[in-house]
């Protein structure tokens, strides 16, 4: 799974992604056996309009309220569900590893979305300085993680910067009114 895109399943099969700073929220609905992962690099902000109003699972809130809806439409209900949370690794080197960065923003973002939601989070493996490769299944709610040597981490690193350099770009192509 790439970043801005998620998956809903009833189904026994596997979603895998590859996280630098971004973040995937693996749910899961045990009683009704349906599950599914998203894959957000940013954040978004709960004040902005844009986000709301945007279409496209790059930004945490829309990308949440996707698999949120997604999961229900296939039978899943909200009083069932359970996450466990990974990503928002600090692997870009030239971003400070402070309170406004993308990463630590990416965590602070979904941890009050799934409060303010009410799901229970079962696990969480955030942060850090290394990227991860996460399995789930989401069937039976396994996740496998394995953390990413330098090298690996490297190129999800490259990768994170150029799509955030692409979704800077878009961002700005968005904002113009066409007569």
């Amino acid at each position: 799974m790439k970043p801005g895109e998620y998956y809903v399943t009833d189904q026994d099969e596997v979603i895998a992604t590859v996280l630098g700073s971004c973040i995937s929220v693996c749910l899961k609905d045990e009683k009704n056996k349906i599950g599914g992962m998203n894959h957000f690099m940013l954040p978004g902000d709960f004040r902005q309009e844009d986000v709301f109003t945007s279409q496209s699972a790059r930004y945490g809130m829309y990308a949440m309220e996707m698999v949120l809806g997604d999961l229900i439409k296939l039978g899943g209900d909200r009083e069932h569900l359970t996450a466990k949370v990974f990503g928002g690794g600090h692997v870009l080197k030239t971003v400070a590893q402070n309170a406004a960065s993308v990463p630590t923003s990416n965590i602070q973002f979904v941890k009050s979305f799934l409060s303010m939601e009410g799901i229970k989070v079962l696990k969480t493996d955030v942060g850090g300085s290394l990227g991860r490769k996460v399995l789930y299944l989401p069937y039976s709610g396994k996740v496998f993680v394995k953390r990413l040597v330098p090298e690996a981490e490297r190129k999800v690193a490259e990768r994170d910067q150029k799509y955030q350099q692409r979704l800077e770009h878009q961002v700005g192509k968005e904002s113009l009114t066409y007569f």
